[in-house]
């Protein structure tokens, strides 16, 4: 017996500029702060809908703890004024806990079980480091030689998959001068408007003078990271970082970030009850698990599952954001899919640059690219686009939305 399902609608979704961990526009803003934006921003471009209705905030984030722990869903709810009726969860699948959020929120309308909900995603990884700030692996890992993988840094699976797949140093440099170059032209043209959010930076400053506190804001409203001066010449200097005889470097690499995304996800009743207009459709998604050692080559699964089940093929994609967690990974993926007849047009992929340029904050990218698809899609008046990466531990994730 097939099952019977709603629609699941996007009436808004936004994201914040994404900034250099570290160092960058957001090294001293908690993640909180930045997921309360998101979560008003949202509400802010749904006129009429009563942040009552919301019945709850599912919120990725790879590394849910410190200033990100306490279940941040709930509590950023709370923070940005939504109410106490609304419930909040935070999900944690690495670096696809964005676009997991995104899937179980609309999963919740499809079934029926709820009419609006807000989904999105949040990173620190200026507070919260590569591994959180207490890894502990399990000893079991590494009594069999094939869980290994588990405890690979992302570089050496990038390495690996390299390895694997044949890319060359050259050819990843080149792709991502390419990230830079789009990334770049994106923000000239203005590409971006749409879906960022600016966002207030406050920065305090002891005054030693006179005891007193010196408060500074300014307003960012682009991505951090795009570099105009990137260049081929430029990234051949640079050497490998995880392997001595590699091709993996910080110039061919996602870089380190902090950023948030959300969106509101409603059924057709709420549509009609608060008279919202959609954005887009939630059509399908899926995730395959690959071994951990070579996982950035998820996609290459996923990605097939969502098109069979959204009933499209690969040349119905208009817009198709694949997280740019390695160019040796993007790359494998695109190859390998071209050699199994699924062919993704590479004028669509990453039209405005990936995380190589754009920045890559983990648990917050899926939703981050999910409001990077809808509006290039509505920009473009493309029909169907797509969000997938590869996950670390193994896996790869890929939801499909529509244009409406």
């Amino acid at each position: 017996m097939s099952k019977q399902v709603q629609d699941a609608y996007i009436v808004s979704a936004t994201r914040l500029p994404i900034g250099k961990s570290g160092r960058g526009y957001f090294k001293n803003t908690r993640p909180d702060e930045m997921l309360v934006k998101v979560m008003q921003a949202a509400l802010a471009q749904a006129p009429g809908l009563d942040p009552a209705a919301i019945e709850d905030a599912i919120v990725g984030c790879s590394f849910p703890e410190g200033e990100q722990g306490m279940n941040i869903a709930r509590v950023a709810s709370v923070l940005a004024g939504l109410g106490n009726t609304i419930g909040g969860v935070t999900v944690n699948r690495y670096c696809a806990s964005g676009i997991t959020a995104v899937q179980m929120a609309a999963d919740r309308i499809r079934v029926g079980e709820a009419d609006v909900m807000f989904a999105g995603g949040v990173e620190s990884m200026s507070m919260i480091p590569m591994g959180g700030n207490k890894p502990s692996l399990s000893p079991l890992i590494f009594e069999k030689d094939e869980n290994i993988g588990i405890a690979y840094g992302m570089g050496l699976t990038a390495e690996k998959v390299a390895a694997q797949w044949k890319i060359s140093r050259e050819a990843q440099d080149a792709f991502s001068v390419e990230s830079h170059r789009r990334a770049v032209a994106a923000m000239q043209a203005g590409h971006f408007a749409a879906e960022i959010t600016p966002f207030d930076v406050i920065e305090r400053t002891p005054n030693l003078a006179d005891g007193s506190v010196n408060v500074k804001t300014r307003t960012v409203s682009l991505d951090e990271g795009a570099r105009p001066d990137t260049s081929l010449e430029g990234l051949a200097k640079l050497k490998p970082v995880f392997a001595a005889k590699g091709s993996v470097t910080a110039g061919n690499s996602s870089q380190t970030s902090d950023g948030s995304g959300g969106l509101l996800i409603v059924s057709e009743a709420a549509l009609k009850r608060y008279n919202l207009t959609p954005l887009a459709r939630f059509v399908s998604f899926a995730v395959r698990g690959v071994p951990p050692e070579i996982m950035g080559i998820g996609p290459i699964e996923a990605i097939p599952a969502a098109l069979k089940a959204a009933g499209i093929s690969a040349k119905d994609l208009d817009w198709v954001e694949l997280n740019e967690a390695f160019a040796a990974q993007s790359l494998a993926v695109l190859n390998d899919l071209d050699s199994k007849g699924i062919e993704l047009d590479r004028a669509k992929v990453n039209p405005n640059g990936g995380a190589i340029a754009l920045g890559h904050p983990l648990g917050a990218t899926g939703a981050i690219r999910a409001a990077s698809v809808i509006h290039g899609l509505r920009r473009t008046g493309g029909k169907y686009g797509m969000v997938t990466m590869c996950v670390g531990a193994g896996q790869g994730a890929a939801g499909i939305f529509e244009r409406l």
